[in-house]
């Protein structure tokens, strides 16, 4: 692409993105005719080189591929056999890195980073689904917002995503202030107390954890949260709906389903998909329901539950698989990321729901608070809804996710990997101690506090004693933070010190005898 045909991309897009109703957005997927993962494929496969060799070294001939069901044949890639086989040009449209603007990586088993090419106008297709939230969760048309970034800054995909998302808003005509301290605790509470009366609400942006971390140690020194008017964006990992009661009644909300909004996000695609007050609502009903969820999800934990734009990313699942494509600098066709969950449409999840004798938007309708007139000069979007007529209720199909189904574990936002422990107890003077068996685990104290709990299988004959416990714990922090650039950038220090526990070999609740052995536990 020569330099004006770019301009003129940039220039198109972005008029688009101004001009274009969220509502308008939100509505494509009802009127679409044509299948957009087809055409998404066809265009990979004409124009990305390591997506034509992928093909070609199977014999599949993309002419061939007219239905979607054929579409569905398709094998699917991932980062093994089609992210990590190709040069990263090869990986981009027409092969050219240089067509990206802006690289982010992202933290793999070995510690060696897979890096994430975008452009300008990818960013504004992901834009769409932050304005979803601040439109239509926290009303932020008729509110002056500050947008606070609490997510790690540098090359990590969260905080700079967030931030130019946050700043693409502003531009469209939404009254939002962005500001970046990134996940410096400190500064993230300096800023708040100093600039926070400014603004008519404060929007935190960042993992769940941290957030709840900055909350309390804010209550700790008398920050009155309520005072601000606290709304939280997050990303990462699952929480449950008690997480999310206790931190609402900590920063004063009125309405957790307006109040909070949680991402679907990865370094590989940026957002594929966000909480709505609708799938909240819905999953503090299944949370009350459990015997509803197992039957809706198969499972008896609560997955995320998100809606998705299928004009944006195109979900398929695939041995209780997650699958997705979609296009960014990086395209990619039906993509395993190796996220377990399902998918639900608009209208089987309300029939569902109302065999269980629960109507979603009714339950809206009657917790809606009224809304404050949007401010003047604000952009003109669809008016502030009466109580009768609440906002976040599009027919955008759901998505569930249960998380990674390669045995990782989330904390903080950062993908913590069995290998990165397994060296840790392999280490001289660890090793004799050990078996090399250990269950990864993350779980919360009595006040929703999260820690990483790793349950060590002592070898034959060793006591366990408070000494190598110490050495243990030792050995596992000095090796995540050496292997995993996430873990220790989006861990703050004083949560990254694992709390180690030493079983006896074939220990019956963590280390059965005869039993294939699981390394993580969610």
């Amino acid at each position: 692409m020569n330099r004006k045909s770019r301009q003129q991309q940039v220039i198109k897009a972005f008029e688009d993105f101004l001009s274009t109703p969220l509502e308008t957005l939100l509505q494509r997927h009802l009127t679409t005719q044509t299948s957009v993962a087809l055409s998404l494929f066809h265009d990979v496969a004409a124009n990305v080189p390591a997506y034509k060799a992928f093909l070609a070294e199977r014999e599949i001939n993309p002419a061939t591929i007219q239905t979607l069901e054929e579409f569905q044949k398709l094998p699917a890639i991932a980062k093994q056999n089609y992210i990590l086989r190709y040069p990263l040009a090869d990986l981009c449209h027409n092969g050219q890195l240089e067509a990206c603007d802006m690289i982010a990586a992202s933290s793999g088993s070995s510690g060696k980073p897979t890096f994430w090419p975008r452009f300008f106008t990818d960013e504004l297709q992901i834009a769409t689904r932050f304005e979803q939230i601040f439109h239509d969760s926290f009303y932020t048309d008729g509110r002056r917002t500050l947008a606070v970034i609490c997510f790690t800054l540098g090359t990590w995909v969260g905080g700079m995503f967030t931030t130019n998302c946050c700043r693409y808003l502003a531009s469209k005509g939404y009254p939002i202030t962005v500001i970046t301290p990134g996940n410096n605790k400190e500064e993230i509470l300096r800023v708040v107390q100093e600039l926070g009366s400014e603004f008519e609400q404060v929007v935190l942006l960042g993992y769940p954890p941290f957030l709840k971390d900055v909350i309390d140690t804010g209550i700790a020194r008398g920050v009155e949260w309520q005072q601000y008017q606290i709304k939280l964006v997050m990303a990462g990992e699952v929480f449950s709906e008690e997480w999310r009661t206790l931190v609402g009644a900590r920063i004063g909300s009125q309405n957790p389903c307006y109040d909070f909004a949680s991402l679907y996000g990865t370094a590989d695609a940026g957002v594929l998909g966000n909480e709505t007050p609708l799938s909240i609502c819905i999953r503090r009903f299944l949370a009350e329901n459990p015997d509803a969820a197992r039957v809706l999800f198969g499972e008896s934990r609560l997955p995320t539950l998100v809606q998705y734009d299928p004009c944006n990313r195109f979900f398929e699942v695939q041995d209780g698989g997650l699958l997705f494509s979609g296009d960014n600098g990086i395209p990619l066709v039906r993509y395993d990321i190796l996220d377990t969950g399902g998918i639900i449409s608009y209208d089987t999840m309300l029939q569902f729901l109302a065999e269980w004798g629960f109507n979603p938007v009714a339950a809206l309708e009657n917790s809606a608070l009224p809304q404050r007139p949007a401010i003047a000069n604000s952009t003109p979007h669809s008016p502030l809804p009466t109580p009768h007529s609440p906002r976040g209720i599009h027919q955008l199909p759901f998505v569930y996710v249960f998380g990674r189904s390669n045995f990782t574990v989330s904390y903080f936002g950062a993908n913590i990997y069995p290998e990165n422990v397994t060296v840790g107890l392999e280490q001289p003077g660890i090793q004799e101690w050990v078996t090399g068996k250990f269950v990864l685990q993350v779980k919360e104290d009595a006040d929703k506090n999260r820690f990483l709990s790793v349950v060590v299988e002592l070898g034959a004959g060793v006591e366990g004693s408070e000494e190598r416990r110490v050495a243990i714990a030792s050995s596992i922090l000095s090796q995540l933070l050496r292997l995993n650039s996430e873990f220790a950038n989006y861990v703050p220090a004083e949560y990254q010190i694992p709390q180690v526990t030493l079983a006896p070999m074939g220990d019956a609740e963590y280390f059965p005898i005869g039993v294939k052995h699981r390394y993580t536990r969610q």
